[in-house]
């Protein structure tokens, strides 16, 4: 989903390496929502903000490519093959997300039936699931791989945060203020908690700030080269899944999880 011109927003530094137009095509292709399979010129332009003439150029163009398929009758386009060619390879490139499916699924089956687990990577002010385990209850998370949660707000957001570099920190929390300028009390409250807990304890915690239903707690998992910096948590619905729990049960195992595919990635 797109909130406004992103690619306006990025080019508003004047990086002469920035290409406007490929960026504006991208934007066309997140426009769809979960559950929503076509969209018209005129939602692309409403969601985009672009000119109704240049969102017609983006879609001619992305069907001309295979990203997007038209459907005359309706004037309606939908995605197209090559938008999930392109997925599909960047999930087959994140072999860290293969790679920890087994400590993964080791958590999920612990103790605790409720508890989901998942691995995941920062993009722009989301984090977004790019591998799952679900819980082996039937009452549970309806979480996926692609899955978004805000990643000043979550568990595994502020671990993600926590995990990053100070400059890449930095360049998040300056995004965050120019999205949500109203929001960075509350935003910077939860931060600096966040920071002082896993300074103290090893991981973030989020309990009832991203749902009010849903305990959870998270780590950094970092690449061996530290070039990448991925979030793994545990979490389920607070009825099922309690703050003592994660922290005098789970903690442990979610830290050496984190350790061993930080070692291997």
């Amino acid at each position: 989903m797109i909130d406004g011109d992103f690619s306006s927003d990025l080019a508003d530094g004047k990086d002469r390496n920035f290409i406007t137009a490929l960026a504006r095509g991208l934007d066309v292709l997140r426009c769809f929502k979960r559950n929503e399979t076509e969209l018209t010129n005129t939602d692309f332009a409403d969601r985009t903000g672009l000119p109704k003439a240049t969102v017609s150029r983006l879609t001619y163009t992305l069907c001309k490519l295979d990203y997007l398929v038209a459907d005359p009758r309706t004037g309606t386009y939908r995605l197209g093959a090559g938008v999930l060619q392109l997925g599909f390879g960047v999930l087959a490139g994140m072999d860290l997300s293969e790679r920890a499916q087994d400590e993964m699924r080791a958590l999920r089956n612990g103790p605790n039936s409720y508890l989901t687990v998942a691995l995941a990577e920062a993009h722009r002010l989301d984090a977004v699931y790019v591998a799952v385990q679900r819980s082996r209850e039937d009452v549970s998370l309806t979480m996926r791989v692609g899955s978004r949660l805000p990643l000043f707000h979550s568990a595994i957001g502020r671990a993600i945060l926590a995990g990053m570099s100070d400059d890449a920190r930095a360049a998040a929390i300056e995004l965050a203020d120019r999205e949500d300028p109203e929001g960075r009390a509350r935003r910077m409250a939860g931060l600096n908690a966040a920071l002082a807990e896993y300074g103290e304890v090893g991981y973030c915690s989020s309990y009832g700030d991203w749902r009010p239903d849903v305990n959870g707690i998270a780590v950094p998992v970092f690449s061996l080269n530290g070039s990448r910096v991925y979030g793994l948590n545990v979490g389920g619905p607070s009825f099922h899944v309690k703050k003592k729990q994660l922290e005098t049960v789970y903690a442990k195992r979610l830290l050496q999880a984190a350790q061993v595919l930080s070692l291997r990635g």
